[in-house]
């Protein structure tokens, strides 16, 4: 496995909107919940919990979205105003972290979602592995998904 060195670099489809962040992920993730699936065009989205202060834009003015989450939260999303690339959702209040789309980093090859998230939403087509941590709905604890993203040890020391 390749194996990611700080700062991770990443951006938009377009490369006007550019972030940079200074402390690697807690852990990466699929969700499969309804609101995903929308934003994305996709099946699901392949998120990196990163802590909010380890996060900056450094090239462009992300534009901002507001709704309310399949759990009922309220969220925000950056983008891009260009090309509309989703590069990092967060709720309101804030509790600390960001949802960073993973799909965004400039290096992706390091990245491996450590479970799936909103399962019950999840396309029939999609096969889940035996060993995979799902979650059906929104997760309470994410200890599980947090130990095995570490386990990966996808940052060099």
């Amino acid at each position: 496995m390749t194996k990611a060195s700080l700062p991770l670099e990443g951006g938009c489809q377009c490369g006007k909107l550019r972030y940079e962040v200074s402390m690697p992920p807690l852990m990466i993730y699929c969700c499969h919940c309804t609101n995903c699936q929308k934003i994305s065009g996709s099946a699901f989205v392949l998120s990196a919990t990163i802590l909010e202060p380890s996060f900056q834009f450094t090239a462009g003015d992300a534009r901002k979205t507001e709704w309310i989450s399949d759990a009922g939260n309220q969220r925000f999303g950056y983008f891009c105003g260009d090309c509309g690339t989703r590069i990092a959702h967060g709720q309101t209040p804030s509790i600390g972290v960001l949802s960073l789309r993973a799909g965004a980093f400039d290096d992706r090859s390091w990245v491996e979602p450590s479970g799936h998230i909103w399962t019950k939403s999840a396309q029939r087509w999609i096969k889940f592995d035996d060993a995979d941590i799902l979650c059906a709905e929104q997760p309470t604890d994410y200890t599980a998904f947090v130990e095995r993203f570490k386990s990966k040890g996808c940052f060099e020391d």
